[in-house]
């Protein structure tokens, strides 16, 4: 008989010890949408994890790179569209043409907005529209991202004009 009281005895110990100990164990549940805030708060936004990426800069990992190919990319692409026009100038030129534009997040080129000055548009009235047929002609670009997610990017790319007199 008393090896049972002592067997009850027991058992209202553990249970009690059980019952006290499990507020040890609750975890504070955060809601998802608290999550979010919280996440969202951290993150900066002027900045992007990676690049827009042609197919040819795909390899590169790190972010310099990955800026400095889809830079040199561009630039070769719209360089050598220009070229192949055979602009000719009746006078020396130096200038910059000024493109600003969006990638959005599926890796369209949208919003082209293209600054010429009016000298540069009066000698070359078909500059913009070449530009325009440039960027339109590039190849697929997979757009840039953010905490993994594909994220809309703005960029303004100077394109350098230059030609010297040509004499016949």
């Amino acid at each position: 008989m008393e090896l049972s009281l002592k067997m009850k005895q027991l058992k209202f110990l553990l249970i009690l010890l059980l019952a006290s100990s499990c507020q040890y164990f609750n975890t504070e549940k955060i809601s998802s949408d608290t999550f979010y805030e919280e996440k969202i708060k951290t993150i900066n936004w002027e900045q992007v994890d990676g690049y827009p990426a042609f197919s040819n800069c795909e390899q590169f990992t790190e972010k310099k790179e990955q800026k400095q190919c889809f830079e040199t990319t561009l630039s070769r692409h719209i360089y050598e569209f220009i070229e192949s026009k055979n602009l000719i100038s009746h006078s020396d030129i130096n200038s910059t043409v000024q493109l600003n534009f969006t990638i959005s997040n599926t890796g369209e080129i949208a919003s082209l907005d293209i600054v010429i000055d009016s000298l540069l548009r009066q000698k070359f009235p078909l500059l913009e529209d070449w530009l325009t047929e440039s960027i339109d002609s590039l190849p697929t670009l997979e757009p840039a991202s953010k905490e993994g997610v594909p994220v809309e990017t703005k960029f303004t790319l100077p394109v350098l004009i230059q030609a010297e007199k040509t004499t016949y």
